[in-house]
């Protein structure tokens, strides 16, 4: 802040001067005291100037008694599973009254390396809310896949500098971590002064007290209460994450106590089109906490001061003098739906429209971007030869990215293990799309629930290869072959016919159209896997985690099935 604009907040404060905005008759949320009481605030420029009665400004609103609580902060978020660029991104959850997210762009940086992180960077300047990067620790996520860039300690070093990376994103080399792996390690130790986010899905006892030992100071992969607390007592923070794919927030809100909440916060992690324009983001998931019995105040907490506090946004988070006028305002404590955002004084959203644009004239997504589709496909054979009567199974599990290993009985026609939709066992396949390589990882899959047809897509966690999963070869051919000559995305075929399509020209992880129309393609290409037989609610994001070798059970990358708690690549047949 500069000086001229320092002695006008304070004389604002004072009294002596004007604000140039006054919001009179709120019920302020105080995160810091738990309190709810009666004042007006008073805003100068981009903060806030002061509480209570007596102001004068050039804008007076009457709130008539509404509650105003900070502007809200998601802690953990890949902008890109949103299927569209910063832009877009941001007008679907400002309106829910998120003005703050912490991301990490692994997504597109384990397809482009640092471009694709710049990328981001740069497509999230001047837009209406405050997109913080996580400089992306894992990329690749293992060494059990092929990824598109491989970013080194060394890489890493100038994204430190940057006023809006504030640490080191979700170490998910969980093993590299406990082991003291070299090149983990040092991406730990270049961080150090930072914030450091971890990923440690079921990691407890000595492995974990290694793992937190090493510097990581949050986690968002809990599934049970007993995980969360036992993160907890060793002085993690934790992310209780209601995502798209992975739904935590009830099972671990008996874990919750007024003595650790505030070393809890909310994140998204991975919300799709859907989700946020029909229910929303952080609002959503406070509402959703509120509605099973926590306090509102506790649950507004977790939305705001907490995410501030641990990332070390100390002028955000909290309505107070001095710190940026970031407000939600509101009606129903219990039923927290935000009705006006102001974002740095400025009102930005209203009864759920957004009241500013992109903050450029013209957005030309991707422009600079280099293809991602690079895909071998001489080498693309979706055939499995029988080498045995018995294989792993990926078990998919519905709301989760976790999965099971399940061993099951296969049939085999003409030397080949086939799928048998009628036992609810597909056959999946991972294809390498960056280096024409030539690999594919194939495998099978249960609950997924297609009786006909495949889906296929180049959103698959971490690595973003194509992956398929289908009833029959043919479909799966169809599949694929639509998401490549389409530079990426997502499909539905069966047969030689594709049912729904959306192409994702951005690194293939991302729509250059608007997130409704991105939506509308979404809600197709789910009708038209659901009328084939698939059982999952967005059985696209489903698929998109079947590949990520870094959460338990049973993954397939294009390497091959990888035994997430063995860490390493396992062979499809069992005996």
């Amino acid at each position: 802040m500069e000086s001229t604009e320092l002695v006008e907040l304070i004389e604002t404060a004072r009294g002596d001067a004007p604000a140039d905005l006054l919001l009179t008759n709120a019920q302020l949320v105080n995160v810091f005291t738990g309190e709810i009481y009666p004042t007006d605030i008073a805003v100068k420029r981009s903060r806030v100037a002061a509480l209570g009665r007596g102001y004068r400004a050039g804008r007076v609103i009457d709130l008539g008694g509404r509650y105003v609580c900070p502007g809200l902060i998601d802690a953990h978020v890949h902008i890109e599973s949103s299927l569209c660029p910063p832009p877009e991104f941001a007008k679907a959850v400002l309106v829910h009254g998120v003005t703050s997210v912490v991301s990490d762009p692994h997504e597109i940086a384990n397809v482009l390396g640092l471009e694709g992180i710049h990328y981001m960077l740069q497509e999230a300047k001047y837009g209406p809310i405050s997109m913080y990067v996580m400089a992306s620790s894992c990329v690749p996520a293992t060494h059990m896949q092929t990824a598109g860039a491989y970013l080194k300690y060394f890489n890493l070093d100038g994204l430190r500098y940057n006023e809006w990376v504030l640490g080191l994103a979700e170490v998910m080399n969980y093993p590299g971590v406990i082991m003291a792996d070299k090149d983990v390690i040092r991406k730990i130790n270049m961080y150090q002064d930072m914030v450091i986010d971890g990923h440690a899905p079921g990691v407890n006892g000595q492995a974990l007290s290694a793992y937190v030992a090493a510097g990581i100071r949050s986690d968002h992969e809990c599934t049970t209460p007993e995980e969360m607390i036992e993160k907890l007592r060793l002085g993690m923070t934790i992310f209780i994450r209601e995502a798209s794919g992975a739904r935590n927030l009830h099972d671990l809100l008996p874990a919750l106590t007024p003595e650790n909440a505030g070393r809890v916060c909310f994140c998204t992690d991975d919300r799709h089109p859907a989700d946020l324009i029909d229910y929303g983001s952080i609002d959503y998931i406070i509402r959703t906490a509120i509605a099973a019995g926590v306090d509102p105040v506790t649950a507004i907490r977790m939305g705001t001061i907490n995410a501030a506090t641990h990332f070390r946004l100390h002028d955000q988070g909290v309505i107070a003098p001095g710190r940026r006028a970031d407000m939600v305002v509101f009606s129903d404590l219990y039923d927290f739906r935000p009705e006006m955002v102001f974002r740095g004084g400025r009102l930005v959203a209203q009864d759920g429209v957004a009241l500013v644009g992109q903050g450029r004239a013209e957005w030309q997504p991707h422009v600079h971007l280099r293809s991602s589709m690079n895909v071998r496909w001489e080498a693309v054979d979706f055939t499995v030869p029988a080498e045995g009567a018995r294989a792993r199974v990926i078990g998919s599990i519905p709301a989760q990215v976790v999965t099971d290993h399940l061993i099951e009985d296969v049939t085999v026609l003409d030397g080949a293990a086939v799928p048998d939709p009628a036992r609810d066992l597909l056959k999946i396949a991972v294809v390498e799309r960056h280096r024409a390589s030539g690999n594919i990882g194939k495998g099978f899959i249960k609950g997924i629930g297609l009786k006909r047809g495949a889906i296929a897509g180049t959103v698959a966690h971490d690595h973003h290869n194509l992956v398929i999963i289908g009833a029959d070869d043919i479909s799966m051919y169809t599949a694929a072959e639509k998401v490549s000559k389409m530079g990426g995305g997502l499909v539905a075929a069966e047969g030689e016919h594709v049912h729904a399509a959306l192409p994702l020209p951005i690194a293939g992880l991302m729509s250059d159209q608007p997130i409704t129309k991105v939506r509308e393609a979404i809600d197709k290409l789910t009708a038209a896997a659901q009328s084939m037989g698939a059982q999952h609610e967005d059985p696209f994001m489903t698929m998109s985690f079947m590949a990520l070798e870094v959460i338990p059970k049973l993954k397939l990358t294009d390497v091959g099935l990888v035994d997430v708690e063995q860490f390493k690549v396992v062979d499809l047949w069992a005996g």
